[in-house]
């Protein structure tokens, strides 16, 4: 840095040279001796004729000393160079503002500081690891370029474009998972905030390999999830996911990461005061030291559970297909919002579609679930359109999220609780949700950009991290033998660890676009 260039000696010797010279300072001292009043002429003259001899010897060509005066000269004109950086001249234009600071450290233009690599799937499992936002992201910044003539500034903003842009082109689902012993984001059992049936290491469950992959694009990078440089992009906002049990699966995730981040925990807290998050309702995490929340509200379907009264006095339980969920108010205002609905159209009542879907004051009689989810997310997408400024507001619509029950259903005997390992991307058969398609087609009708966190084939892969039989500690023989299995939901720490940091990528691209804006 060119301030710590300049030694403290250098300054003092700067401040000999550019200081005015009292005129006091040039009284010639007093003689010691007493000169009889006749020699007096005598002595000044000799005097005079002395120093007019010196200051001829000084001005020689040949003299040893005035190198050294010209090259005083010289360091003083490069100091006063130095100067001239810091002190504004009335007739020149002010500087440019210095880049702007994005949260995390991260200079507007700037993307994630990488690890180097030789290419997509290099190993990050040093402290190298990418992490999004880096301190070295505060490097120098001086316009002076290095041997190629580019500035270290200049080349940070460039790999930042060249990454924002590699990652908007590419494919971020189409990849595979690869073991990385860094992983995962936070220790197992160290977060009180995970519910009890996701809680798989604190349930029991001793084998680790389902904890050590990463999600590894084919052609390009995600920087791995700093908590930190998350919460700072977090600063003063609040972020709310919107569904069933799988996206309070993602949430108790992210509330997870971030704690972890954070030194003192006592600054992290359920706003009221709750320890468990399975009832129905919403629940919100304070980040006191950043001044933002974490929060989910639970939706199974995004359209509201209705009740309809009968003749006889009894009540029909009913889908308002027509109605946007019930507590849209409380978070229409958020600054990112996350949606995802789709598990429960699976099961008996909405799968049969018998007297169950209405519309005003319409019961259909029969409907058949594909039209009625259409329908719902129609509804979803309206309200989108019509309550979301999506210059303020970020929405994601995180995909369907695969199970893994094999020889029966959920309540049917289905199991997984022997798979320690994923599929093999070569004996994976996947097939794409048609509710997934039906998405896709509501959200290319919107006029809201919603960003789709298409995670489907990203899970189904991961037939080794479900629950199964740890959904609760201290299980009996007879529970272990129980024909219900959680091959639904996820392990914490685990795969929703993977969808908070694609999140947390798309989120970091975003403010880095926003700040480009704002600095041209």
């Amino acid at each position: 840095m060119a301030v710590a260039a300049a030694s403290s000696p250098t300054h003092k010797f700067s401040r000999n040279l550019i200081s005015p010279t009292k005129p006091d300072a040039m009284a010639w001292p007093p003689l010691s001796f007493s000169v009889a009043r006749a020699a007096r002429p005598v002595a000044c003259g000799f005097l005079l004729t002395f120093v007019a001899c010196t200051f001829l010897f000084v001005l020689s060509s040949s003299s040893p000393w005035l190198p050294n005066l010209s090259a005083a000269s010289s360091y003083r004109s490069h100091f006063s160079s130095f100067l001239s950086r810091f002190r504004r001249n009335p007739s020149e234009s002010p500087p440019p503002p210095p880049p702007r600071l994005l949260p995390g450290g991260l200079a507007a233009g700037e993307g994630p500081a990488a690890a180097p690599r030789s290419g997509p799937g290099a190993d990050r499992s040093g402290s190298g690891a990418a992490e999004g936002p880096s301190g070295a992201a505060l490097a120098s910044r001086e316009d002076g370029g290095g041997a190629d003539g580019e500035s270290p500034w200049r080349k940070k903003k460039k790999g930042t474009e060249e990454w924002v842009q590699s990652v908007k082109k590419c494919d971020v689902y189409a990849g595979r998972w690869v073991r990385d012993e860094s992983y995962p984001l936070y220790l197992p059992g160290s977060c009180p905030h995970i519910d009890e049936p996701f809680d798989c290491f604190l349930n029991g469950r001793r084998d680790s390999g389902y904890l050590k992959y990463r999600w590894q694009p084919n052609d390009c990078d995600i920087p791995r999830l700093s908590g930190r440089k998350m919460l700072m992009l977090l600063r003063g906002k609040r972020l709310v996911f919107v569904g069933d049990s799988l996206n309070r699966n993602m949430w108790e995730s992210l509330v997870c990461i971030l704690r972890n981040s954070v030194e003192d925990k006592s600054r992290v807290f359920e706003a009221s005061g709750r320890q468990e998050f399975r009832a129905e309702g919403s629940y919100s995490f304070i980040f006191q030291d950043y001044n933002c929340s974490v929060e989910f509200f639970q939706s199974p379907f995004l359209v509201r559970e209705w009740e309809t009264p009968m003749a006889n006095g009894s009540k029909r339980e009913t889908l308002r297909l027509d109605l946007f969920e019930g507590s849209s108010e409380k978070y229409k205002d958020a600054d990112i919002l996350i949606f995802n609905t789709g598990h429960w159209w699976t099961h008996e009542k909405t799968s049969k579609g018998k007297d169950y879907y209405q519309e005003g004051s319409h019961i259909y009689s029969q409907l058949h679930v594909k039209v009625a989810f259409q329908k719902a997310l129609t509804t979803w997408g309206r309200w989108i359109d019509t309550n979301i400024d999506s210059s303020k507001t970020l929405v994601f619509f995180r995909g369907y999220s695969y199970g893994h029950f094999r020889g029966g259903r959920w309540n049917s005997g289905g199991r997984c609780d022997r798979e320690t390992d994923p599929f093999k991307e070569e004996t994976y058969a996947f097939k794409y949700p048609r509710k997934m398609r039906i998405l896709e087609y509501v959200m290319k009708g919107m006029k809201t950009p919603v960003f789709y966190l298409n995670i489907t084939r990203i899970t189904g892969l991961r037939k080794d991290a479900h629950p199964s039989i740890y959904r609760k500690p201290n299980l009996t023989e007879e529970e272990r033998r129980s024909p219900v299995q959680d091959c639904s939901h996820w392990c914490l720490p685990g795969v929703p660890d993977t969808w908070n940091e694609l999140l947390y990528s798309q989120i970091l691209i975003k403010e880095i676009e926003k700040g480009w804006q704002e600095n041209s």
